[in-house]
């Protein structure tokens, strides 16, 4: 059962990733390191499958995703930490949890906002071996049903 359910979490976002309206993963490099990230409203995910990770969907909910490779393409653990503020200046701290599946290590973190609403998000990542990068990006977010 939580073969099937890990199954249709990656295939979900897979789907999102792919589709048209999606948001693209994007990725910043630093040392021998990629982070990879993405942003996507949580009621594009199916809602056994966030409740299984115990995401709370709505249309003013985004999920942030955040995963390190290292030079071989393979995942790492890291320290991530990070927060966001809308440009009233209100601001919000990013509580990443580790999620661990198989081989694959990712981090995910709740963000609330308004329809519309412009975010300046700051994530910072620490490798293992103490390498750290602070990525910077703003990402306008859109209420979904």
């Amino acid at each position: 059962m939580t073969i099937k359910i890990t199954l249709t979490f990656l295939f979900s976002v897979a789907a999102i990733i792919f589709s048209p309206i999606s948001i693209a993963e994007k990725m910043q490099r630093f040392g021998q390191y990629e982070l990879h990230y993405i942003v996507i409203p949580t009621t594009m995910l199916k809602s056994n499958i966030a409740a299984q990770y115990k995401i709370s969907r709505g249309k003013d909910r985004a999920l942030v995703n955040v995963s390190i490779l290292n030079g071989e393409k393979k995942p790492v653990q890291a320290k991530i930490t990070g927060e966001s503020q809308n440009l009233l200046g209100q601001l919000q701290d990013l509580d990443f949890e580790q999620v661990t599946e198989g081989d694959a290590i990712y981090y995910l973190a709740e963000l609330r906002f308004a329809d519309q609403e412009v975010h300046r998000i700051k994530i910072e990542a620490t490798a293992p071996d103490g390498k750290s990068t602070l990525l910077k990006f703003n990402q306008k977010l859109y209420w979904a049903e």
